[in-house]
């Protein structure tokens, strides 16, 4: 019988085409399947909490795979699949769980936050979005606290979407200026293709008052992506935790990981 073990990850996709695999450039999936394969000396498929496109990162990710052998989940384990691995993608942990536990079904939430500098730092290089224009932050929250008040957010998700609805609960929206950087943050219990980097893209209208906070909402009541702004780019987006019921961890706990 076999067992079922999560994944948590994090990785800076600069160099890959997202999560999910893709037939016309390396994916993290991709590369993660490959050498846990190699290390557990069985093909392994796993499945992530959900993907995230082209060049967006990873602060925590979640994934699971299911082995029909037991893994001796050490230290050295998780150091040795590290040094296989690339650079830009780490394992924090391997874990068992339950049989019915799934990365992307069993989720509650996924908080992203997309973060801007005015400056180009070599530190930070794709990490951020360097955008120099002043902003009305006071204006861009206001838009933000609309996403409280809807669910139906097609207005911002990529055309031509595999979905059966456009519906997204919102739990937090706001923009916050941290250190030298404006940072938007945004949970929710599930998000559209492309949905946050075009409201951060159609927000930036707004802040920069090309765009009133009742046009916004008229955008978000038209179910219509090509009333919305241009998406933000890639490299200022992060995940930066997926939520699950707390018995999904059950196992992990009973085994004295923390």
């Amino acid at each position: 019988m076999s067992q079922r073990y999560f994944i948590q990850l994090s990785y800076r996709g600069t160099a890959y085409h997202g999560w999910q695999f893709q037939p016309n450039g390396i994916s993290v999936q991709e590369v993660l399947e490959q050498k846990l394969s190699m290390i557990l000396k069985e093909r392994i498929a796993i499945v992530g909490s959900g993907r995230t496109d082209a060049g967006v990162h990873a602060e925590q990710q979640f994934a699971h795979f299911d082995s029909e052998q037991p893994i001796a989940l050490t230290d050295l384990m998780i150091h040795a699949l590290n040094c296989m691995l690339p650079p830009d993608i780490a394992i924090q942990s391997i874990f068992p769980v339950d049989p019915e536990s799934h990365a992307r079904f069993s989720a509650t939430t996924r908080y992203y936050q997309y973060r801007i500098r005015k400056q180009k730092s070599p530190f930070l290089d794709f990490l951020v979005y360097v955008f120099r224009p002043e902003l009305d932050i006071a204006a861009m929250n206001e838009a933000a606290g609309l996403l409280l008040k809807h669910t139906d957010f097609e207005s911002f998700s990529k055309v031509r979407t595999k979905v059966s609805h456009f519906r997204c609960v919102i739990h937090r929206a706001e923009w916050i200026v941290e250190n030298d950087q404006l940072v938007f943050h945004i949970k929710a219990n599930r998000f559209l293709y492309g949905m946050v980097r075009t409201l951060v893209g159609t927000m930036l209208e707004i802040g920069q008052g090309r765009m009133t906070t009742a046009e916004f909402e008229r955008i978000l009541l038209a179910k219509d992506r090509r009333q919305a702004g241009r998406s933000a780019p890639a490299s200022g987006l992060f995940l930066v935790e997926v939520g699950y019921p707390a018995e999904v961890f059950r196992k992990k706990m009973m085994n004295g990981e923390q």
